[in-house]
């Protein structure tokens, strides 16, 4: 037995089958849910391994994830882990022309959709040369042949749906042997540039990821030893990862779940009232989001009509994959003060680096204490800093394998020193004598104006402590004189008086440096983040730059406020 996902799931349930596993509840407030033991779980993956298979699908072959959060994504998950398929998740959000690039970039072969997005689908699949297997969950009333989304376009393959699929498989194993060397694909970004596929061999993303079978222990030492844990170790932890599955933070935290042997608990969609209704009755004990736009619309529910909702039941609150800013840790923290508030650090490219310090904030910094394979290392050199001396971040030991098709940003991102292999972060970063990490931003989105470098980051943490402030954005903007000058997208709390751009630069002052201060304010009725809560840039500074947005100020000369505009989300 190796450490690979399919063999170490197999295992746990081999010890545990009558343990239940997983609960969905598809649309919340209607009741409408499924209960899955680990064997109910394991059955349904294999009818999806064996009909993949029986459908012409090999080994190595790329399986695409085009779903909303349910047990069709997780099955058909576990099922491609099974037969030795590797899967790819989809950003369900994408438009034809999204999809498209992702779809032949990452050579699918083989496609499992919501019926929700068969337009979209019908109309990428057309373009798509290598797709030659739909599969469809939900009847939408549309034919299960389409014809070519354009002129020119080949015809789009059958589509089988999905209950057909899963009644032609076998619910036995009898799969082949698998590897350590199995891949699995997590395709990031799409806010910044195009999408691309992080290749993980499956034995390091279970350290790097998954933190070895044990994210807050000591990993386990041999296969065999993640079933032993998972039979000693009882019922009683239920992990409710809220985020879609689509992005790796969710599926992450399903498969800690999964190998700790305990219940996961899924929602088609993250509604935070129902959320907090599930907390409840499910005796949630481990919740994960993904920063302030997850959490903020929580923390308003408890303080409105979910008010007094029994969280006792709560042992830890997790958010990665964006910042959680100090004023809404320390709201979360007074309203769940048994829970655990932890604000961990790290990416679809390295997996866990590190969890916060308590004092970190908008006036230290975003401090982490790091994992012992995490570094601060110069760009250039890729040799450790000194305290104080600005780098990048990058971790060694278990990381992927590189960018899938992308062999241009592999050697740019991926590098070894000596007999170990490395990954070089976005991130900028200093470390100070006691090895704590704080971490200025990521060094694509840095402005510079004036010479000065500023880190969208921390200036959002600053705005974000105002009391009218729900949340923020900040790009950099062209200027004659400057070069680019920092600009500020906020969206108010509901009720608040709004804000002009000196109060905005007024509070600033305290904790910024004058170069760091946004010069202009746009006040937007929502901010668009990705349906994880990633911040969109791209959006913001075409807000901001007056692309389609309301009409901008002049930013006048440093050190000058200049007459900022407010205006509205287009």
């Amino acid at each position: 037995m190796e450490y690979n996902l399919a063999d170490l799931f197999e295992s746990v349930v081999d010890v545990v089958p009558g343990r239940e596993a997983l609960v969905y509840v598809d649309h919340p407030g209607t009741g409408a849910e499924r209960r899955l033991t680990y064997a109910d779980l394991d059955g349904a993956a294999n009818r999806i391994g064996h009909h993949l298979i029986d459908s012409g699908l090999r080994p190595g072959e790329h399986l695409g994830l085009h779903l909303y959060n349910g047990v069709e994504y997780l099955q058909t998950l576990l099922g491609c882990l099974k037969a030795r398929i590797v899967p790819v998740n989809v950003n369900y959000r994408y438009v034809e022309e999204e999809l498209v690039y992702l779809y032949r970039d990452a050579d699918l072969t083989a496609l499992v959709f919501d019926a929700e997005f068969t337009d979209r689908v019908a109309a990428a699949a057309a373009r798509a040369e290598r797709l030659r297997h739909l599969i469809r969950v939900g009847r939408p009333g549309h034919p299960t042949r389409w014809a070519p989304a354009q002129a020119g376009g080949r015809p789009v393959p059958d589509c089988t749906e999905f209950t057909d699929a899963e009644a032609a498989g076998s619910p036995e194993r009898g799969f082949g042997p698998r590897s350590a060397d199995d891949q699995f694909i997590i395709y990031t970004g799409g806010t910044t540039g195009m999408p691309k596929g992080v290749m993980w061999r499956q034995e390091d993303l279970f350290f790097a990821g998954l933190g070895g079978g044990a994210p807050t222990g000591d990993p386990v030492r041999r296969p065999q030893e993640l079933a032993e844990r998972a039979a000693a170790g009882g019922e009683g932890i239920t992990f409710f990862p809220t985020p879609p599955l689509m992005h790796g933070t969710s599926t992450l935290t399903t498969f800690v779940g999964l190998n700790y042997g305990q219940r996961v608990v899924l929602h088609r969609k993250y509604v935070p009232e129902e959320v907090l209704r599930t907390i409840e009755r499910e005796r949630v004990t481990s919740v994960s989001l993904v920063g302030d736009a997850m959490l903020r619309p929580l923390i308003d529910a408890l303080n409105g009509p979910l008010k007094g909702t029994d969280l006792s039941s709560v042992f830890s609150i997790s958010s990665s994959g964006a910042i959680m800013s100090e004023t809404v840790r320390d709201q979360l923290a007074s309203l769940a003060p048994h829970a655990i508030v932890l604000n961990n650090f790290g990416s679809s490219e390295s997996g866990f680096n590190g969890t916060a310090t308590d004092d970190s904030g908008h006036a230290n910094g975003f401090r982490l204490r790091v994992n012992s394979r995490t570094q601060v290392v110069d760009p250039i050199t890729r040799e450790p800093v000194p305290p104080g001396v600005p780098g990048r971040i990058a971790q060694r030991g278990h990381v992927p394998l590189g960018y899938y098709n992308d062999p241009k940003k592999t050697a740019e991102t991926f590098f070894r020193k000596g007999r170990e292999r490395w990954v070089l972060l976005g991130d900028m970063a200093t470390v100070d004598e006691e090895g704590v990490v704080t971490v200025l931003g990521r060094g694509s989105q840095c402005i510079n104006t004036g010479g000065e470098k500023v880190y969208p980051e921390e200036v959002e943490q600053v705005l974000k402590a105002h009391p009218d402030v729900y949340d923020a954005l900040v790009a950099g903007v062209p200027d004659t004189t400057w070069g680019n000058h920092v600009a500020a997208v906020v969206q108010l709390r509901d009720g608040a008086q709004p804000l002009d751009l000196e109060a905005v630069r007024a509070h600033c002052r305290s904790s910024l440096a004058g170069y760091k201060i946004p010069r202009q304010l746009v006040l937007a009725t929502e901010i668009q983040r990705s349906p994880s809560g990633k911040a969109d840039y791209r959006w913001a500074r075409a807000l901001a730059a007056g692309d389609g947005s309301p009409r901008r100020s002049d930013p006048g000369r440093r050190g000058q406020p200049p007459g900022g505009t407010q205006g509205q989300r287009p």
